[in-house]
């Protein structure tokens, strides 16, 4: 978990401390977006959230997430922070529910609405993080997966992979599975508290499901892995290889970079009793 500021929150810079924080459960199609931060002149998830915020509760927001994704990476379980007033705290869920539901695009939505105390934190309360990345192997294209599973044209052994991931689990500098500019002069140590390779069928499709649980992720962390387990996958490296990856703590050393498109943020774990239906 990040370190967290012992500053109370406030509504928006320079407004007043909160009294309480509004916490979204957000689900988007990340094909549409930039990614979810926002950038000047790009269509990004928090861009959108914030303006059907700021419509909804007319004045400016200020939001905070669990985690930010890259362009094209999907989410089903996104969380975001916004500090909220005393008399915001009144509204009514149902009320807030459908006003950011009419508000936001088909390709954002928003699962749940919970209440929290004024110095919750989506981002720093998080006590993990998990995300699936999806593969379909073979040479048949996918038809319902297209948009959310990577199209490797060849067979995957998942033993070898599974082996493979094994050794990722525990505490670890996880540099060599960071992008390589985003790594400068930053701390790159990392918990992984589970990592699964598994066969599943979704939708009559049979794809390889890559899960995996965490304190915290890097730049481009999930999806590296992804692609070095791919390599062992394929026949291309032995499942003891991911130990000198690791070891090695340099990006040159790890697989590529595995497509946007097969990522999908689904689950956040917070403190017992920290969020409370807004109902």
């Amino acid at each position: 978990m990040d370190e967290k500021s012992a500053e109370p929150a406030c509504i928006y810079e320079g407004g007043p401390e909160a009294a309480g924080t509004l916490v979204i459960k957000l689900g988007y199609r990340g094909e549409g977006f930039c990614g979810f931060a926002e950038q000047p002149a790009q269509r990004t998830v928090a861009g959108e959230l914030r303006r059907a915020l700021e419509t909804t509760l007319r004045r400016p927001c200020e939001l905070t997430c669990a985690g930010r994704t890259d362009a094209g990476v999907h989410a089903i379980a996104q969380y975001v922070s916004v500090p909220v007033t005393e008399s915001e705290l009144m509204l009514p869920g149902a009320r807030l529910m459908r006003s950011l539901v009419a508000l936001t695009p088909d390709d954002l939505s928003i699962g749940a609405l919970f209440r929290s105390q004024p110095s919750f934190s989506a981002r720093f309360d998080a006590l993990s993080r998990s995300y699936r990345y999806r593969i379909c192997a073979g040479d048949v294209r996918p038809v319902l997966a297209w948009d959310h599973a990577w199209w490797y044209k060849g067979h995957l052994d998942i033993g070898t992979m599974n082996e493979a991931s094994k050794l990722l689990l525990g505490e670890h500098d996880f540099k060599s599975f960071c992008k390589a500019t985003s790594a400068v002069d930053k701390p790159t140590c990392r918990y992984v508290g589970a990592l699964d390779v598994s066969a599943l069928e979704e939708a009559g499709e049979n794809l390889v499901a890559i899960d995996i649980t965490g304190n915290a992720f890097l730049h481009n962390m999930v999806r590296t892995i992804a692609g070095s387990l791919v390599e062992v996958g394929r026949g291309h490296r032995r499942p003891e290889w991911m130990s000198e990856v690791l070891a090695a703590c340099d990006r040159r050393s790890a697989g590529p970079c595995a497509p946007a498109k097969g990522l999908t943020f689904v689950r956040v774990e917070y403190p017992a009793g920290a969020l409370a239906p807004w109902n």
